[in-house]
C-alpha cells in the first residue's frame, strides 16, 4: 500500500504547517474579551475593577500553560489539541449560556473559573502548534524560525479577533451570545482536522535550502496579507446588507483555504518525481540484467553520491551546525540573567498591550463611541501586520548581518510608548491611531520573543520554556489591566443605578496611559541590553546560515 500524501516528509511538514495556521485562526480567543465584556458587566452588575478581574481570570489560564509545556514532551500533538479544544468548549460554553440568558448569571467565582478554562485552552493549542512547527522547520539545517513564528503568531491575533468579530458582525449583527458560541464550537471542529495532519515529521534526507522554503512562506504570507486587507476593507466601509455580508463571509473562507495550495503543489511535485524515478529504476534494472555483474557493481559504485564514511562525517558536521545554542532545561534557563531580562521586557510590552485590549470596550465608550468593535478589529489586523512583518524582517537582517532579534523588540517598545502618549492626549481620532500603533507593536513583541527564546535556550525543552516565559501574560494582565486600569477607572467613575459604574471623558484612562508609557521605556532599555549581551550568539547563527548557503550553491 502506498504512503498517504501527508506521510511524505515535505508534504507532511507543509500540510501540518497549513493546519497549524488554521488552528491559530481559532486560538486567539483571549484577545476577544472586549467584544462581550460590556454584556457581562451589565448582566452581572459589575464595577470596572470586577470586570477587569474577570479578564485577569482568563489570562491567569495562561499561567497553567506550564501543564501544556510539560505535556508537550510526553504527549503527541493530537492529544494536546484535543485537550485544548474540549476545555475551550466547556469554558466558553458556560459563558454563552450566561450571556444568552439561558441560565441566571453564575456566581462571580464560577465565572472566573470558566474564563480561566477558556484562557487555558489556548495554551494547549499554541504549544502544540509552535513546538511542532518550529521543530519541523529546524530539522536538517533549516533555520526559518522567524517566518514560522511570525506567520503562526500573526494568525492568532488576526483571525480569532478580526475574523470572528467580522463574521459575527456579518452573520449575527454583533450579537455577543453568538460570538461566544463561535468561540466555543469552531475550535473543536478545526482541532479535529488538525489532529489528523499536524505532527512532527522526520528530517528530510536532503535539504534544498532556505530560499526554496522562503518561496512557500512568501505565498502563505501573501494569502495572509490579502485576508488582512480584505478584513480591513470590510471594517472601513461601514454597514453592510445581508447579501453583501454573506458574500464577504464566503470570500473569507476561500482566502483562509488559500495556504493549502503549498502542500497540494508539493504533493503533485512529489508524485511526478516518483513516477519519473520509477521509470528510471526500471530502465536501470533492465540494463543490469544484460550487463555483467562486475560492470553492474562498478556502475552502482560510481552512481553513489558519497562514501558511507564521508556521509557519516558530513552528518556529524550538519548536526554540529544545528546546535545554534545550548539546550537548557527550565531550571538552567531560569538561572541565567538573560532569561529574566527577556521575561521582564516581555512583561512591559505585552502586559501593557493586554491592558488596552482588555479595556478597549470601556475605552471606546468613555470616548463617546457606541460601537467599539472597529477598535478591536484594528488592534487585531495591525497586530497581524506587526507579527508577520517582524518575523520575516528580523530573519532577513539576521541572515544579512547577524542583527540580534531583541533590537526589534526595543524598537517596538519605543513606538508603543508613542501610541500611549497619543491616546493620553485624546485628540479626535487618537483612539484609531493608538489602536493601530499598539496593535503593531504588540504583534512585533509576540512574534520576535518566540524565536528569540528558542535561539537562546534551545529546542529540547522549548515547550516548557515558552510556557514559563508567557507567564508574564497573566502577570501583566493583573498588574496593568486588573489593578492599574481597574483601580484608576473606578476612581474617576460614578455609580450607575442598579449597580456598576461608568466614566465618560478623556480623563478616565489618561493616567493609565502615562504609567504604561513609562513601562515601555523600561522595556526598551532591557531589550537594548539583551541585544548587546546576545550579539555573539546571533553572529554565530549568521555564520552558520552563511555556511549552509555556500554549501548548497
Amino acid at each position: 500500500m502506498g504512503a498517504l500524501p501527508w506521510q511524505s516528509t515535505e508534504v507532511g511538514k507543509w500540510l501540518g504547517f497549513v493546519t497549524a495556521v488554521w488552528v491559530q485562526c481559532i486560538s486567539g480567543n483571549n484577545y476577544t474579551f472586549s467584544n462581550y465584556s460590556d454584556a457581562l458587566k451589565t448582566l452581572m452588575g459589575l464595577t470596572q475593577l470586577e470586570l477587569n478581574n474577570l479578564s485577569v481570570a482568563k489570562d491567569i489560564g495562561k499561567a497553567f500553560g506550564i501543564l501544556a509545556g510539560l505535556a508537550s514532551d510526553r504527549l503527541p500533538t493530537p492529544v494536546l489539541l484535543l485537550i485544548g479544544s474540549l476545555e475551550g468548549l466547556v469554558g466558553y460554553g458556560a459563558q454563552w449560556l450566561v450571556v444568552r440568558q439561558s441560565i441566571p448569571p453564575l456566581p462571580y467565582w464560577q465565572m472566573c473559573v470558566f474564563l480561566c478554562m477558556g484562557g487555558n485552552s489556548t495554551t494547549w493549542m499554541n504549544t502544540a502548534v509552535l513546538v511542532t512547527c518550529i521543530r519541523n522547520f529546524h530539522r536538517n539545517r533549516g533555520h526559518n524560525r522567524g517566518p514560522v513564528s511570525g506567520i503562526l503568531k500573526g494568525y492568532v491575533g488576526l483571525n480569532c479577533t478580526a475574523i470572528f468579530t467580522d463574521l459575527c458582525s456579518a452573520l449575527f449583527t454583533d450579537d455577543p451570545a453568538s460570538f461566544i458560541l463561535m468561540l466555543a464550537v469552531i475550535p473543536v471542529v478545526i482541532c479535529a482536522i488538525a489532529m489528523i495532519f499536524l505532527r512532527q515529521t522526520p528530517p528530510p534526507s536532503t535539504y534544498t535550502g532556505d530560499d526554496t522554503e522562503n518561496r512557500y512562506f512568501w505565498w502563505i504570507n501573501t494569502a495572509a496579507v490579502l485576508i488582512a486587507v480584505y478584513l480591513l476593507a470590510f471594517d472601513l466601509t461601514g454597514d453592510h446588507g445581508v447579501v453583501v455580508s454573506r458574500i464577504f463571509s464566503a470570500g473569507l473562507i476561500v482566502l483562509l483555504a488559500a495556504p493549502a495550495i503549498v502542500p497540494a503543489f508539493l504533493w503533485f511535485k512529489a508524485r511526478s518525481s516518483s513516477l519519473r524515478a520509477a521509470t528510471s529504476d526500471l530502465e536501470v534494472a533492465e540494463s543490469q540484467i544484460q550487463a555483467p555483474l562486475l560492470t553492474s557493481s562498478s556502475t552502482e559504485e560510481k552512481n553513489l553520491p558519497v562514501e558511507p564514511a564521508e556521509c557519516g562525517d558530513r552528518g556529524k558536521q550538519v548536526q554540529k551546525r544545528l546546535e545554534i545554542g545550548e539546550d537548557h532545561t527550565i531550571w538552567e534557563a531560569m538561572r541565567k540573567l538573560e532569561f529574566w531580562v527577556l521575561f521582564v521586557s516581555f512583561l512591559c510590552g505585552v502586559g501593557t498591550g493586554m491592558a488596552v485590549m482588555n479595556n478597549m470596550g470601556q475605552m471606546g465608550l468613555s470616548m463617546g463611541y457606541s460601537d467599539v468593535s472597529i477598535f478591536v478589529s484594528l488592534i487585531s489586523i495591525w497586530g497581524f501586520f506587526g507579527r508577520i512583518a517582524s518575523g520575516s524582517i528580523s530573519e532577513h537582517f539576521l541572515n544579512k548581518s547577524g542583527t540580534p532579534r531583541p533590537l526589534w523588540n526595543a524598537a517596538s517598545q519605543i513606538l508603543m510608548a508613542v501610541g500611549y502618549i497619543v491616546m493620553a492626549v485624546a485628540l479626535p481620532g487618537s483612539l484609531y491611531i493608538g489602536s493601530i500603533v499598539v496593535g503593531i507593536c504588540y504583534g512585533v513583541r509576540l512574534a520576535i520573543s518566540v524565536p528569540t527564546a528558542s535561539e537562546l535556550f534551545g529546542l529540547k525543552y522549548y515547550g516548557l520554556i515558552y510556557n514559563v516565559l508567557i507567564l508574564n501574560l497573566p502577570l501583566g494582565s493583573f498588574l496593568f489591566s486588573g489593578l492599574l486600569a481597574g483601580l484608576l477607572y473606578d476612581a474617576e467613575a460614578t455609580e450607575t443605578p442598579g449597580g456598576g459604574n461608568t466614566c465618560v471623558g478623556a480623563h478616565c484612562y489618561r493616567l493609565v496611559f502615562v504609567i504604561m508609557t513609562f513601562a515601555c521605556f523600561v522595556g526598551f532599555g532591557l531589550d537594548v541590553l539583551l541585544a548587546i549581551w546576545t550579539r555573539g550568539v546571533y553572529l554565530k547563527i549568521h555564520m552558520n546560515k552563511k555556511l549552509n548557503r555556500s554549501e548548497i550553491q
